[in-house]
């Protein structure tokens, strides 16, 4: 049971187990959930520029027949 651990281990009670990475973190699944549904929401609240800047249009009255009393 006291035999050398290699680089990159650490024995942990009675089984050996791999070293974390220094510097290295993974974004959780949780994070990238609540990215994803911010992202989500921001869209519903906000919009993603689906309406243009063009004016609605209105329809130009026509002359059909003259009013007369």
């Amino acid at each position: 049971m006291a035999g050398k651990v290699p680089e990159g281990y650490v024995r942990v009670r009675s089984y050996l187990r791999r070293k974390p990475a220094p510097g290295r973190k993974k974004m959780s699944g949780w994070s990238i959930a609540a990215i994803v549904a911010g992202v989500w929401l921001w869209g519903q609240v906000v919009g993603f520029g689906e309406s243009t800047d063009t004016p609605a249009h209105s329809p130009a009255p026509s002359l059909s027949q003259p009013a007369s009393r």
